[in-house]
Formats: C-alpha cells, sequence, structure tokens
C-alpha cells in the first residue's frame, strides 16, 4: 500500500527540529487545495411504501470506491500533526454526524461570531464524563459553519496514549494540549478548540452540572495574545446528562491509570449497553469573540492580564449556561 504525501512547510523545514511537546508528527504542511470536499445533497423523504432514489446509493457507493481508491494510491494528505482531512471528511465526521443529528439534536448557535479564515481559539465548558462535547463541537462547525471549517482540538496526553483512540484523534485533527503547538496552528489559520477545565470538568459529580471548575493558569489566553487570534467563549448544554457521574470507583481508576472510573445509573450496572449515551437534547452557542490583537503580545507573560482575560472568558461562558439552562424546557426534549 502506498504511503500519504508529506508536504514541508518551508525549504528550511527539511532539517532536524526541536519538539517541544511529546507526541506529534513530523512537521509538514496541510495542503488545503488538496482537502476533499464534503459534498451535500438535498433529501426528500420519501412516502409510504415509495422506494428509496437509487442515485443515493450510486452516488454513496461511487464515493466510498473513490475514497478507497484514493487510500490505496497514497492520494492523500497528512499534515504536520497528524490531520487526515480525507479521513475526517469521509469516515469520522459521517459517524459522528448520526450523533449529532439524530441523537443529541444539537442546535448550533452564533456560528456568525466565528471567522470564515484565518486563525482563532475557541474556549468551551467541559463536561458529561466522556469528551463527546468535544467531538459535537467539531461537527457543528464543520457542518453548520459556512465555511466548513475544521476545528483543531487540544488534548491531554492520557487521550493519545490510549491504543486506536490517540491514533484516530490525532488523524482527526487533535494535537497535545501545549502552547507550542496551539501556538503554531493559530498562526497557521487554524482554528483551535480548547476544554481548560480539562479532568475537573469532564468528571465531576452530577450534583454539580453546569458549574465551571478552574480553568486552569491561564496557558490558552498567552497562547492566544502572542498569536493575536480572537478567543470565542462557547457555551454546551447538553452533555452533562448523556452519562450522569454519581460515583467514582477511585481504586479501579488508579489502577487502570485514569483520572476517575465512573458510576452511572447505568453503568456498570448493564455493562457494554451502560456504555450508550442518553439522547439529551443540545445547544452550542458561539459567542461574540474577545480581541486580544489590541493587548498585545507583550503582555502574554503579565499574569494579571492573563488572569483578568482568562476571568472574563469564564464568565462569559458560565452566564451563557445559565441563559440557555432558563431556556430550556427539558434536558431531553429541550
Amino acid at each position: 500500500m502506498a504511503e500519504a504525501r508529506i508536504i514541508p512547510l518551508h525549504a528550511d523545514d527539511a532539517g532536524p527540529r526541536t519538539r517541544w511537546c511529546l507526541g506529534a508528527t513530523p512537521r509538514a504542511r496541510r495542503d488545503p487545495a488538496a482537502e476533499p470536499e464534503l459534498e451535500t445533497e438535498s433529501v426528500v423523504e420519501p412516502g409510504p411504501g415509495a422506494e428509496p432514489e437509487p442515485w443515493a446509493w450510486e452516488e454513496t457507493l461511487v464515493t466510498a470506491l473513490a475514497f478507497l481508491r484514493r487510500r490505496l494510491a497514497g492520494e492523500y494528505v497528512v499534515d504536520e500533526f497528524g490531520f487526515d482531512a480525507d479521513l475526517t471528511v469521509n469516515v469520522l465526521l459521517p459517524v459522528l454526524r448520526q450523533l449529532y443529528q439524530r441523537w443529541f439534536r444539537v442546535d448550533a448557535i452564533g456560528m456568525h461570531h466565528v471567522p470564515a479564515q484565518g486563525g482563532a481559539l475557541v474556549v468551551a465548558n467541559h463536561s458529561g464524563t466522556l469528551p463527546l462535547d468535544a467531538l459535537m463541537a467539531a461537527v457543528a462547525l464543520h457542518d453548520d459553519h459556512p465555511a466548513r471549517r475544521h476545528l483543531r482540538l487540544l488534548g491531554a496526553d492520557l487521550m493519545f496514549r490510549l491504543p486506536m483512540i490517540g491514533t484516530l484523534a490525532r488523524k482527526g485533527g487533535s494535537t497535545l494540549a501545549c502552547s507550542p503547538d496551539a501556538e503554531r496552528l493559530m498562526s497557521l489559520g487554524e482554528l483551535v478548540g480548547v476544554w481548560p477545565e480539562g479532568f475537573k470538568g469532564i468528571g465531576k459529580p452530577f450534583r454539580d452540572r453546569y458549574k465551571l471548575q478552574r480553568f486552569g493558569r491561564g496557558g490558552f489566553v498567552s497562547a492566544a495574545l502572542r498569536t493575536g487570534v480572537p478567543i470565542i467563549p462557547c457555551s454546551i448544554v447538553g452533555a452533562e446528562e448523556i452519562y450522569p457521574k454519581i460515583g467514582d470507583l477511585k481504586p479501579l481508576a488508579r489502577l487502570l491509570g485514569a483520572p476517575y472510573f465512573p458510576v452511572t445509573p447505568l453503568f456498570p450496572l448493564l455493562g457494554p449497553l451502560g456504555l450508550v449515551p442518553l439522547p439529551s437534547k443540545w445547544y452550542i452557542e458561539f459567542g461574540e469573540p474577545i480581541s486580544t490583537g489590541t493587548i498585545g503580545a507583550a503582555e502574554a507573560d503579565d499574569p494579571m492580564t492573563v488572569f483578568n482575560l482568562t476571568d472574563q472568558v469564564r464568565e462569559t461562558i458560565q452566564h451563557t449556561l445559565y441563559r440557555l439552562l432558563s431556556q430550556r424546557r427539558n434536558a431531553f426534549l429541550g
């Protein structure tokens, strides 16, 4: 099987480089011209007893065969962080889209606040025991944004140590959550997503739902200041209810090297069936961008500036969560 092409960034990038973060693949540039476009089509629901349109099946088959041909011939591009746009658009996103559209019935709000091009940093609240909120935000920005943008997620090193999951995460555009990689991506004009609550947010008990945890030391703010990109607060409602965490088997978590081992009303009582997320109704709202260009890169190392901006982003997300919750009638009906 042929290997994918790796496109170098510049001629002087051919030599050895010093890596500041673990887990990244050799550096190369993403070729936007080679990124496949996801074709959309208008779907008409057939009436009772009607046969499906044959051309829809034929087009799906043709698309699948074309994808297989590109994979076998190595006619696809992998960027310097391991992002495989061809695989993401044709395999990963279609799977996640079923959850997005049919299971969680996500409503994306404020998409006009996300720039159509250029670097930006999306900062969101984290919840849900498993990081499905990050994946649904990525689907929203690709499917519902006019520019069909890819969200480059910053993940914890634990994710990249997991067999298969780490490989798929990197192919889907994720990279290690560290400032050098984040700054590199934003400098290249990428849309970067960060969930600064980390495991404190995703693994919090259900009784603390929609109460933001500490946002770390503001490393994401420093990265945005150094690159001069806007910060876009993102508030996600619905993820807290998919796996209500009512307990934590800490001895088992330590044995597995995990930050927690959740107990929910259905897991581990129902075994693998308990891993099916509850079909809550989701809202993802992208807020008004917070400009960093007027502050200047020199302030990136000023603790007070970083703290104030971090607190502003956190308060914006928290207030938006409260507003969305006050407008929601039911966690599962919307």
